[in-house]
């Protein structure tokens, strides 16, 4: 059986779950509703978080040709989880770059492009959403050759095959014009362009890990792609890993489990040969890029890098008059545990143990994070985590922070108000595109200058903008950043909010919590439109007595509440804030309660 190895990369929400879904369901391996995204975030937000394996079988075995086996790995779209598509290139012989036929190319298109190119891989195109009411599938093509030719494409990559599709019907066509009823022209296509995945079985087996999982009973699982020979189950092999320039660290082990995937599904097998991607057990130490073989003077494979995090934030024990009430794991060894835990698949983390009061945890994102402590919290982990910070080097007396390149679509009405806005927090304009009453805007701007502004944003477009960001590198810093910053409305008592007091206080600024909601001193109940932290009374009721006035007892009437969420919290929190995070419950808190 002949195996092809794919990878399926594109910006965030250009439909690439969406398509992996339809390629499933085509070929038999699934039915109904089930979903790559498995992941309960993944479903609720619509994105892809982690990377994925699963294979297809094509053709159909009555078909009477050579059933060819696909491996194709979904990938991430969000800058946060860039590394995550980095490392799944090195893997795979072909990438599928999938390109919204409205969007057009867009900021990590452009980053997973650029990776595929540099590791000579050659691009399969497709444009995808051809049935969007405003699609321009001809202008976005010729959008996407400008980009592999600005990206220095060579004369191969250049000749790339387009198909073209609509994801989510389940439909690929060569040509606009052509009729389809499903994606046999995209798998037919695969099996033409997608050279067929080789390797000497002859040789002794030689494999290189590329994602990592983690299974209680199994432990640490490492996805891997096998390079030569053929890898059994009870294999003795040796884990190599780039120790230094010179030398590698080498740790013997033995495989206890193998898998291969099919559909959503891990299978288990008893062995696998060169050119498949498997998942391994029994390795409690291997790593990102480190090299599997069976003879220990086998040459290490080049390394895989990891991207560094650009940001950090301090993870601590609740301490607050309500720790202890909603949540399960609740003390520092807990949570320490559970970080623990995270490091062994979430490969872009970091973590600083060495403070005793509190766990500094680095990351890739906002995001990146308010993943990491939506899961804690659904798990029924309680703690707090301060404001984040962005990473700032010093290397030779120099300060570097971190950049980005961030592209917005905008309607043409607001778009002096985007420039505006990001040129305050140090945003350089690099380009303007005029597209059909709106603009896309491309900026490079330090990490700090975005941070908070995704909120603000949404504000300025009246939700009608698109922002998208990623990391560029570390460059020299560039001294203060103007934010807009928020005051707080602080509860100075504790007891439950009454509609009376929030009546009063919505005049002040814009309020988080609902009548009835109980509160303590120091909690943050809202922001003030003034920018100056503000202590109130929000459980302050109407004054009983006798006297009467016309029009004293008018109805009270409050506008809607802005519900906090992780991410919410973390763009609006001041530096002498945390942010309260329990199963039920996200609070913004004073560190220093009692005024």
């Amino acid at each position: 059986m002949e195996i092809r190895n794919i990878a399926i990369i594109a910006h965030v929400d250009h439909g690439k779950t969406t398509l992996t879904d339809a390629l499933m369901k085509q070929t038999g391996m699934t039915t109904g509703d089930v979903t790559m995204d498995s992941n309960a975030l993944e479903q609720e937000r619509g994105i892809t978080i982690y990377a994925k394996n699963t294979s297809v079988y094509y053709p159909p075995k009555d078909s009477g040709r050579i059933v060819t086996k696909i491996n194709i790995v979904d990938t991430p779209g969000h800058s946060d989880f860039g590394s995550e598509v980095e490392r799944v290139l090195r893997s795979i012989d072909t990438v599928l770059l999938l390109v919204d036929a409205q969007e057009g190319p867009m900021p990590q298109t452009r980053f997973v492009l650029k990776k595929s190119l540099e590791l000579g891989l050659k691009p399969i195109v497709i444009i995808n959403k051809i049935d969007k009411p405003a699609a321009r599938p001809d202008e976005v093509h010729e959008m996407v050759l400008e980009l592999f030719l600005e990206l220095g494409a060579s004369e191969e990559q250049l000749d790339f095959t387009t198909v073209f599709a609509i994801g989510r019907e389940g439909i690929a066509k060569m040509k606009l014009t052509d009729e389809s009823k499903d994606l046999t022209p995209l798998l037919e296509t695969i099996l033409r362009e997608v050279p067929a995945a080789g390797g000497d079985k002859t040789k002794p087996a030689k494999m290189q890990s590329f994602n990592l999982a983690y299974d209680n009973f199994l432990g640490r699982l490492a996805v891997c792609r096998v390079y030569e020979g053929v890898i059994k189950v009870g294999d003795n092999v040796f884990v190599k890993q780039h120790h230094d320039e010179n030398a590698a660290k080498i740790v013997p082990g033995k495989l206890t489990k193998l898998f291969s995937f099919e559909g959503v599904k891990r299978v288990e097998t008893k062995e696998a040969s060169a050119g498949d991607i498997v998942m391994i057990a029994g390795l409690p130490t291997v790593y990102i890029g480190d090299t599997i073989c069976q003879d220990e003077t086998t040459e290490l494979l080049p390394s895989i890098n990891i991207d560094e995090p650009t940001i950090s934030l301090n993870f601590l024990v609740n301490d607050s008059p309500f720790a202890g009430r909603e949540g399960k794991f609740v003390t520092g060894r807990q949570i320490r545990d559970r970080l623990e835990k995270e490091l062994e698949v979430n490969v872009g983390l970091k973590i600083d143990w060495n403070n005793n009061e509190y766990f500094t945890v680095y990351g890739r994102g906002e995001l990146h994070i308010a993943i990491l402590l939506e899961n804690m919290r659904r798990e029924g982990y309680e703690m707090q985590v301060s404001q984040p910070q962005v990473i700032i080097k010093e290397e030779n007396g120099v300060k570097t922070e971190p950049f980005e390149e961030v592209t917005v679509d905008v309607p043409d009405a607001v778009a002096s108000a985007v420039i505006s806005r990001l040129t305050e927090r140090k945003g350089l304009l690099m380009n303007i595109k005029q597209g059909h009453g709106s603009q896309r805007l491309t900026f490079e701007i330090p990490t700090r200058g975005l941070l908070g502004y995704r909120g603000q944003f949404v504000v300025d477009t009246k939700g009608l903008g698109i922002l998208s960001s990623r990391f560029i590198e570390f460059r020299d810093y560039v001294g203060e950043v103007n934010k807009t910053t928020y005051g707080s409305m602080v509860s100075m008592t504790a007891g439950k909010v009454l509609a009376f007091a929030l009546d009063n206080l919505q005049q002040r600024g814009t309020l988080y919590l609902d009548p009835g909601v109980e509160v303590y001193e120091g909690m943050v109940i809202g922001n003030t439109s003034k920018g100056e932290d503000l202590y109130v009374n929000p459980t302050k009721g109407k004054q009983l007595t006798n006297m009467r006035a016309s029009g004293s007892d008018g109805s009270v009437y409050l506008a809607a509440t802005f519900k906090l969420d992780i991410e919410k919290a973390m763009e609006i929190m001041s530096g002498d804030e945390f942010i309260e995070i329990t199963p039920k419950s996200v609070r913004l808190r004073k560190k220093v309660l009692r005024k």
